[in-house]
């Protein structure tokens, strides 16, 4: 059996057994979809947070009736959904209506199933910021260092041509207060948090009958690559990327990074980096075995895998200065910064195009920069035809790839899963198809969205 095949198995294999699902940050409910098994904590919790909770879990779309109430108090662990909801809603009724191809519906209701018409909203939970920073756009000409000044601020970082910086404030009383001036500032244009982006996933070790044959053994690099629009540069926005052997080191740039020196990468196990590279290298191998682009690793991870707004802007700039003209960020938040869209819609204006992950929640609601206009947005695929149970949906995502990527590391197989691989997956179809035939990307784009449609 060909190598691709093995791989292609295994990574259907990953994609179709139970994977646990991610436990809340803010209450004591895990409820992991793909296994359906639920444990919990709560006491004297009221109905909407529960099911709102409830909802951001299971991405269900759940409705109640406006007089619906109750105060859960509930200790269990391991039981099914069906046990999990007769516990949780107590003497409430409810029915629960499983869907194929699109989100499934719980009814909570006292009286009849048609009165339970108030939806719950699943809002994501609020996305962290860096204490006493704020991030803030002025119009040319503006003298940044006196505007600073008024504020009680120094300038952390800068992008002049953009007319971006990052103040820096004693205090968060500081902060809010200066918030609030330039708000009312006419030269400002927007101001707004540096928010933090939490690490990608790890990838995680499995035991694998094809652990020792690595099928990107025998791609041939393309001599043209990254030497004229057809064979470009793609920028990985990422955490850091490990030696590669020197079959693989062809197809790589040297790395830079935005965070500064965080020393060698761990020998041991893979970086999320590395292995979302070995992903789009796989997925580029199935359009040819002759690579047309090359891969420009950026970090902007620091060493305790964390990102903020302003990183993200400074390796994306960084990356455009490079060459680089496609960006794969397989990573996102829950919060809309005025002054990313703006940065990211620049760079779009100059034909960058960007893949980003839609994230893992899963619920409807936008994750950044995914859902910026012109980004292409990524979800994942559980099984053929269906979205994992984590992946997010909702209007703004634009296509769906699998969400499980199995890659090698010193004879060792290990899976990734999310919308991280999926946006990989993504990345590399797109690349190696412009390598090979050199199509417009409004022709890529609008090819990869009929290919890889997300299912509703």
């Amino acid at each position: 059996m060909c190598r691709n095949k093995l791989h292609w198995l295994l990574v259907l294999f990953v994609l179709l057994v139970a994977w646990p699902g991610r436990a809340a940050n803010t209450n004591s409910i895990i409820w992991n979809t793909a296994a359906d098994n639920v444990t919990a904590d709560v006491h004297g919790e009221p109905l909407w947070p529960l099911l709102e909770d409830i909802a951001r879990q299971t991405g269900w779309h759940i409705f109640v009736e406006p007089d619906a109430a109750r105060n859960v108090d509930v200790k269990f662990s391991d039981l099914t959904s069906g046990e999990a909801l007769k516990k949780l809603l107590g003497d409430l009724n409810y029915a629960f209506v499983p869907k194929t191809n699109e989100a499934s519906q719980l009814y909570v209701f006292l009286t009849r199933r048609e009165n339970a018409t108030r939806m719950v909203t699943a809002a994501p939970t609020k996305q962290k910021h860096v204490l006493n920073q704020l991030l803030v756009k002025v119009k040319p000409g503006t003298d940044i260092e006196a505007l600073a000044k008024s504020v009680g601020a120094k300038i952390e970082w800068r992008d002049d041509k953009q007319g971006i910086y990052l103040l820096q404030f004693k205090d968060e009383a500081g902060m809010e207060a200066a918030m609030s001036l330039l708000k009312d500032n006419p030269n400002v244009e927007a101001v707004g948090y540096n928010y933090i982006y939490d690490p990608p996933p790890n990838p995680k070790s499995i035991v694998s009958p094809t652990a020792s044959l690595d099928s990107l053994a025998d791609l041939k690099l393309d001599p043209n690559a990254a030497s004229d629009p057809c064979h470009p540069i793609v920028a990985l926005l990422d955490t850091q990327v490990q030696p590669l052997d020197s079959q693989l080191s062809q197809f790589v740039m040297d790395s830079i990074s935005v965070v500064g020196d965080t020393g060698p990468a761990n020998s041991s196990g893979i970086t999320h980096g590395t292995a979302m590279l070995k992903t789009m290298l796989e997925a580029a191998s199935q359009q040819s075995r002759t690579i047309g682009f090359k891969v420009l690793p950026v970090q902007v991870f620091d060493s305790s895998d964390q990102s903020t707004t302003s990183t993200l802007m400074a390796g994306m700039m960084a990356a455009y200065e490079h060459g680089a003209t496609v960006f794969n960020m397989s990573l996102g938040g829950t919060e809309d910064s005025p002054i990313f869209d703006s940065f990211v819609r620049q760079l779009l204006a100059k034909g960058v195009v960007v893949f980003a992950a839609a994230g893992n929640q899963p619920v409807s609601s936008p994750t950044f920069p995914a859902a910026i206009r012109g980004v292409n947005a990524v979800t994942a695929l559980g099984a053929p035809g269906k979205l994992a149970s984590y992946a997010n949906f909702g209007n703004f995502v634009e296509m769906a790839l699998p969400g499980a990527s199995v890659v090698y590391q010193n004879g060792q197989a290990y899976v990734v899963q999310g919308t991280s691989p999926a946006t990989a997956y993504a990345t590399g179809v797109a690349a190696g198809y412009k390598g090979v035939n050199c199509d417009t990307w409004g022709q890529i784009q609008g090819m990869m969205e009929q290919r890889f449609p997300v299912p509703r």
